[in-house]
């Protein structure tokens, strides 16, 4: 398996990332599942602002792996800040996991519940770094906002995510990882409470896609390109609610 390789099959899956990514063992990969009784009220998080008004989107496409949406990320036009974050991050992209049909695929859980799906929208943080590529591979250079998909109806209303956040922006957050290879420990995890609805049809949409295959008979329809939780190892899930 290369680092072009690695996918969600029985051969190239998450379970055996760890082989070209030894990191995928490490002491804070995601995703977790995230325990509300264990999870520590913080009163010095502040509520997160999320500034998509002016949301320039790049492109729609399947990199092999999900859907994933760019956007311009030059300028401060679309950011998040405040929560757990010192400084603001700019908006990179949005992709999306899933199951199969009837099948629960979100990455993290909540007391072991899962759901449909999850959409992460990433942010570089743009005071620290200069790419996005050095941001990756630098200590808390990334701001993943996740937010859970469940069952029966949102219009997915072009490509500015502000129509996909949920009412409530309450949150837990933890250090964690890319839930992908390479796996770089360097991300600040806010993952909202209040889930969104989609619809089996919408969802029904993202599984016609295909996996990247190089020979025709391997493409396989895209589904189950999640991550099972991983060992939280010590780490506290703060949330920004009681």
């Amino acid at each position: 398996m290369t680092g072009h390789d690695w996918g969600y099959g029985e051969d190239n899956g998450p379970l055996e990332w760890y082989k070209d990514y030894p990191i995928a063992d490490g002491n804070r990969q995601s995703p977790i599942d995230i325990v509300p009784a264990e999870a520590v009220f913080d009163a010095r998080l502040s509520p997160i602002s999320l500034s998509y008004n002016n949301c320039t989107s790049v492109n729609i496409s399947n990199n092999g792996h999900s859907v994933v949406v760019e956007f311009i990320d030059s300028d401060d036009r679309s950011v998040i800040r405040g929560g757990p974050l010192e400084n603001m991050y700019r908006l990179k992209q949005f992709h999306f996991h899933w199951g199969c049909k009837g099948c629960s695929g979100s990455e993290h859980t909540v007391g072991g519940k899962t759901y449909a799906s999850e959409l992460h929208l990433v942010h570089w943080n743009a005071v620290k770094y200069k790419s996005f590529s050095e941001a990756a591979a630098a200590p808390d250079g990334l701001a993943v906002l996740g937010i859970f998909l469940d069952g029966n109806a949102v219009d997915f209303k072009g490509f500015n995510p502000k129509c996909l956040l949920p009412n409530s922006l309450e949150y837990w957050t933890y250090p964690g990882s890319l839930t992908t290879p390479p796996l770089h420990e360097s991300v600040t995890w806010i993952v909202l409470k209040e889930p969104i609805y989609v619809s089996e049809k919408q969802m029904g949409k993202f599984r016609t896609l295909l996996f990247n295959g190089e020979e025709e008979d391997e493409r396989k329809r895209m589904e189950n390109n999640y991550r099972p939780p991983q060992p939280l190892k010590g780490r506290k899930v703060r949330a920004s609610f009681k």
